[in-house]
């Protein structure tokens, strides 16, 4: 079969990837002139399945109107009028319930363990290289009450077998040896092992590389304006450089992916919430972290990334803009330095900012859309990295008329469709090549 895949960040390029191991010939469309030069080129590095919560949880929005107060904010609202911002705020703030909270954070930690599966798979069966490593994340708390608040998400990881370690000051600087100088700052933390780290970038590319080797067509430089249907169907997408037919289409376009998909009655509640990260060279080893801290006050992940320390986090919600705003640079280095004060080369650092397509409530959008031959692959949000290789997964499986190995009935746009009831969809027969 003849499957289109639109966009060629992490998402899209593993997705091409599957399909083509499963035998489709497979097509892949982007406008940049390689693989991941947008969302996946300098995201924080963290492949955290354990740490897959999402961003509406009980007690955001008092926290929110305080993070607005802060010097170094995690969360920044933009003052422009936007619907489809007000719209995807409303929504994401009618996910901070308890009850909420506890759905969606267990399937999202459902496909994220999944993915960590399947990229370990993938990583054994290519020897893949993108200076991984596989030595857990710790979640660092500052205050007690930071302490407390774990308890919720501690009892989803419970129940869903997911490993995990409570640890204190002292355990916490056992795991991360740079911490040591500053241990009084530290009120405790959860350190899931069965977390890795990695550059998103080198495996995305050398990913696209494999993918070649297997046939798959990528179209670089080549903007994607529209999709074409007919007699209820996707036959072809227009592009700049003519149109291209296929016979099934993934849409992996991250934040752009509601715009393509609106001319066809679907509202995507996918908004794109911006990120920062710097990437600094290392210059004393003894005091940079092992693997991936999470400083929680600041919501900032802080990796390693073989001789470079990677910095990521905020969330800041502007609409589609890529101004690097010093502020937020004055965040990253504040809470590196605060914690590894002195292992990498502020001077040096690279200064980075993304687009990451998020849904309300923090779930992406896996699966079947209302088109049968188009098929979803977007709203990871902060954790396209961590859920990649799961998604495409899922997605190929799909395409093919396999059953997914995961439940992925709710991961799909049908869990934002009123009166459609949400179920294990039975395999569909392989349409011919």
């Amino acid at each position: 079969m003849r499957v289109v895949v639109l966009g060629a960040g992490v998402i899209g390029v593993t997705s091409a990837y599957y399909l083509a191991k499963q035998g489709h010939e497979v097509t892949v469309i982007d406008r940049q002139p390689g693989p991941a030069l947008e969302t996946s080129f300098a995201n924080a590095g963290e492949i955290s399945p354990g740490y897959a919560s999402p961003w509406a949880a009980p007690g955001i929005p008092a926290k929110a109107v305080k993070w607005l107060f802060m010097k170094h904010a995690p969360l920044i609202i933009g003052a422009r009028p936007d619907l489809a911002k007000v719209e995807w705020v409303a929504r994401m703030l009618m996910n901070c319930t308890s009850a909420a909270y506890g759905v969606n954070k267990s399937r999202m930690v459902r496909l994220a363990e999944y993915s960590r599966d399947c990229l370990i798979e993938l990583r054994r069966d290519t020897g893949i290289s993108y200076d991984e490593r596989t030595q857990g994340t710790l979640q660092l708390f500052r205050t007690e009450k930071q302490v407390e608040a774990a308890e919720k998400d501690i009892k989803v990881l419970q129940a869903d077998g997911v490993p995990f370690e409570v640890l204190d000051a002292e355990a916490c600087v056992r795991a991360e040896p740079g911490l040591a100088p500053n241990i009084d700052k530290i009120a405790g933390g959860l350190r899931l092992p069965g977390d890795e780290t990695g550059d998103c970038f080198k495996f995305t590319n050398r990913l696209a590389e494999m993918a070649a080797e297997l046939g798959v067509v990528f179209r670089w430089n080549t903007e994607i304006k529209a999709m074409d249907a007919d007699l209820g169907r996707i036959t072809s997408v227009q592009t700049s450089a003519g149109r291209i037919a296929g016979d099934a289409f993934v849409l992996a376009m991250g934040s752009y992916s509601p715009i393509l998909a609106r001319p066809f009655g679907m509202r995507l509640p996918v908004y794109p919430v911006k990120g920062y990260s710097i990437t600094v060279p290392i210059v004393n080893a003894d005091r940079a972290p092992v693997s991936t801290v999470m400083d929680e006050t600041f919501k900032i992940a802080i990796t390693r990334l073989g001789d470079r320390i990677r910095v990521g986090g905020m969330a800041e919600i502007s609409g589609f803009n890529n101004h690097l705003h010093p502020r937020r640079q004055a965040t990253l280095t504040h809470s590196v330095e605060d914690l590894f004060g002195g292992a990498g080369d502020q001077s040096k650092a690279t200064f980075w900012s993304g687009l990451r397509p998020m849904t309300p409530d923090g779930t992406p959008l896996v699966g079947r859309s209302t088109v049968p031959n188009l098929y979803l692959n977007t709203g990871h949000g902060t954790l396209g990295w961590t859920m990649a290789a799961g998604s495409a997964r899922v997605v190929a499986d799909m395409v093919s008329g396999r059953v997914a190995a995961i439940d992925a009935a709710d991961l799909g746009y049908a869990r934002y469709q009123r009166g459609v009831k949400q179920g294990r969809p039975a395999a569909q027969p392989v349409a011919a090549e």
